[in-house]
This record gives structure tokens, sequence and C-alpha cells, in this order.
């Protein structure tokens, strides 16, 4: 095995997606799963805290930095052998979605152009367009910190919720090393489309199909007007994505978030509803974070909702992590305040919280 390749006191914003973050004590990057497996164990044999770090697109770091050991993830290797797809997890996600589309295949080409690596993608169940990665990933191979083994965990082991996982409930206990996916050759079309906006677009009815490399670029021009595809001279794309989760109302919540808005916003007002499963409703944060005031671009600091989405949270190039929370925060306070709904973050705070 080569060497670790270490190194102290390096700035954490350059490896986030909102350029964001202090330094790091000590950052280790590694190139093969074995170098991940060592790092891991050397930072736990020695009581270190450890954070892993791959794309860095979800991640909200503290200025302060991390006060111990970084592990980047900087694996790569994709497999594709028929419909069976199979990444390292340090492969950049975005690339091997285009890569499964060009081989005509369907199931993942709604979740083109998201950023960060295929490893971080079971963390978050990560979701666009109609389409979630726990509909078709099939294994995560995986290091288990407490057993000390490599372990490969099936998807119904994977604990797969909206925007949630097993191993984001304990992020302490698995590092990926591996994702496996079961896709679907459609004769080069796309899963079925599930999603209305796409469907308008491409003037189809949701569950129509079309050919996936056109779902694909239609969700990458989608991505791309609400500033949710990487571009270093865009402002608007220094983010983490999507930051709040949309609410799941039980049938009380929802009740009592209807009334406060026809108090609000008058008796014809409909707030966008989406069955859930089990009485249980989901609506848009981005809805309910615009009717409360913060439209695109609002803000006049540093930090600032994007002028193309209103769950995007930006930094427009001299903005501090706590210029973000504050922000984060006088929207999730607004929020509440006018329909009664605390948001969640989506990204992943560390050393720092809402």
């Amino acid at each position: 095995m080569q060497e670790l390749h270490v190194e102290t006191g390096v700035p954490l914003a350059p490896l986030t997606t909102l350029r964001l973050g202090g330094p790091a004590a000590r950052l280790v990057t590694a190139t093969t799963d074995e170098q991940v497996i060592a790092a891991v164990r050397e930072a736990d044999d020695a009581g270190t805290p450890l954070l892993i770090v791959a794309g860095g697109s979800n991640l909200v770091v503290a200025d302060e930095g991390f006060d111990g050991t970084v592990l980047r993830i900087a694996t790569s290797g994709l497999t594709l052998g028929g419909t069976r797809l199979e990444l390292a997890a340090g492969e950049n996600w975005s690339r091997a979605v285009a890569h499964a589309v060009e081989a005509g295949l369907a199931g993942i080409e709604c979740l083109a152009g998201i950023p960060g690596s295929a490893g971080a993608t079971p963390v978050q169940n990560v979701g666009a367009y109609g389409q979630e990665v726990s509909r078709t990933l099939t294994e995560v191979v995986a290091y288990d910190r407490r057993t000390r083994e490599i372990v490969t965990l099936p998807n119904e082991e994977c604990g797969f919720a909206y925007r949630d996982s097993r191993f984001k409930q304990d992020p302490a206990r698995h590092v990926v090393l591996r994702v496996r996916f079961a896709l679907e050759d459609a004769g080069g079309l796309s899963a079925p489309l599930r999603y209305a906006e796409t469907a308008r677009v491409l003037g189809v009815e949701p569950g129509e199909r079309v050919p996936a490399a056109t779902a694909r670029e239609t969700v990458l021009k989608l991505r791309a007007g609400k500033g949710m595809v990487l571009d270093p001279e865009d402002h608007d794309t220094w983010s983490a994505g999507s930051f709040f989760t949309n609410p799941v109302l039980d049938e009380a919540q929802f009740a009592a978030f209807l009334e406060r808005v026809h108090e609000r916003l008058g008796p014809d007002t409909v707030p966008p509803a989406f069955p859930d499963g089990e009485g249980r409703t989901k609506t848009s944060a981005a809805w309910l974070i615009d009717r409360a005031g913060f439209t695109k671009g609002y803000g006049s600091g540093p930090a600032r909702i994007s002028t193309k989405h209103t769950l995007a949270l930006t930094n427009r190039g001299s903005a501090t992590t706590a210029d973000l929370l504050a922000l984060a925060r006088e929207v999730r306070d607004g929020v509440r305040a006018a329909f009664g709904i605390t948001l969640t973050n989506e990204p992943v705070t560390v050393g720092c919280a809402l």
C-alpha cells in the first residue's frame, strides 16, 4: 500500500461547494480503499475526531475548521457489466450518470448534474426530479468502524427514507467504499418520468418514457436554470444545493398548516401538497420560503438566497460560515413564524449548527 498523503493546517473551504470552512488540523487524502481503511483505523486507534470529505457538496464547515483528521476520499473506479453499475466512493457522480446514459441504461438519468461523489449518494438518499438512488441501489460496500471489517449492506438494510439513511443516522459507524446499482435496459429510453415539471418540459405525460439522453439533458438545463450545476464563475452555484428539505406533515400538522396559509394568504390559496403515505403529506420548502417573504436574491450581505432558486443559500464570494448560518436561521425562523413549520437543513453541519 502506498504511503498516505498527509497535510496539516489545510483550509477546507476549497474542498466544499460552498467555499466555506476553516482549516483541518490534519488532511489525509486516500486514493484506494486500502488507504481509506488505514486512515480510518489510524484515527480510531488514536481517538482522533474524524471527518469524511469527498465532493464536499453537502457540507457546512465551521469557520474555526476541524480539530482532527479530515479524510478526503479520492478513490476512482467505474465498472459496468450488463445493467449492473459499481462505483468507487470517490467517483464523480455526475460523470457516472453520463456514462450510464451513454450505455443506454435507465434509472439514474434524472439525477444528472448533482455535484459530489458516488459514496455520498446513499448517505443522503440523493434524489431529484422524481428519482432517488434508493430505487436502483442494490448494495453498499462499507468499512464498519465498530467491527473493523468490510461489510456489504443490501438495499433493505440501508434504512432509506426521504433524504435519509442508516449512514446519515449513525455517521460514525460506516465509511462507504463502493456503491452498486441495478439499472434498466429500456432500449435507450428513460425510466418512466415521475416528476411533473420534467414531463411538462418534455411535452409528455407523467409515466411516459423519453430517450434517456434527452431526459438527462433536460434535467441539466432545469438544474442550471436554478443555479444547481456547479460553475466557478457563478456565485449562484456556490451553495450546498437545496439547503432545506421538504417538510412531511401528518394529518393534524397539515390541517394546522392549511389554516395558517388561509389566514396569511387568503382562503383560496392552495399550497403544494403531495401524498407521502400513511396519512402524511409533503409540501414544498421553496414555496414556504418564498411565501414567507424570502424571495430569490434575498439578503444584503455576503450570504444570500440564490437569484435563481429560493432553496439555495449562496456564498457571494466573501461570506463566512457564520454569515450563511445567520441567513439560514433568519429563513427558518421566518417560515416558522409565518406557517408554524420548522424547516430542517439538508447539508451536514460540522462544528456548527442552526
